[in-house]
């Protein structure tokens, strides 16, 4: 896909903190739910996931703020994977408002458990594809 796959998410007021700003964990929230939307849109739905013994993990994860999300602001997150070798990936996900103005940037590095022996399948890019009907909003071919 030449294009992330994106999520528009209303910002709610209950979300703010006492600086009237969106509290720093509801990004991880914002994030969290767009990668759950890509799967989803990719046809990886969790119980499928979980049917087949495996599930995605987020292994670390750093935020790097750029400006102020408040209540009423709407804001786009992406979820890109990118692939290499080993048993991780790398995750870059970027918050930007409706009016183009750039929020804040999420980088991180994701896996996925084998539910029974609890340890990183070997090469998840391969078991993502295998079980994803559209691989391409994963950046899989």
């Amino acid at each position: 896909m030449s294009q992330p796959f994106r999520v528009r998410i209303a910002v709610r007021g209950y979300e703010l903190d006492v600086q009237g700003h969106v509290n720093q964990a509801v990004y991880l929230q914002y994030a969290e739910h767009a990668r759950w939307e890509c799967l989803r849109a990719a046809g990886l739905h969790p119980e499928a996931l979980r049917e087949a013994g495996v599930g995605p993990v987020q292994l670390e994860c750093t935020i790097r703020y750029l400006r102020e999300l408040r209540a009423g602001d709407v804001v786009d997150v992406s979820c890109g994977f990118v692939w290499g070798g080993g048993k991780t990936f790398r995750l870059e996900q970027e918050y930007v408002r409706v009016d183009g103005t750039a929020v804040a940037q999420l980088t991180g590095v994701g896996g996925m458990l084998d539910l029974q022996t609890r340890r990183l399948v070997a090469n998840p890019a391969d078991r993502f594809r295998s079980l994803a009907s559209s691989p391409e909003h994963l950046g899989l071919p």
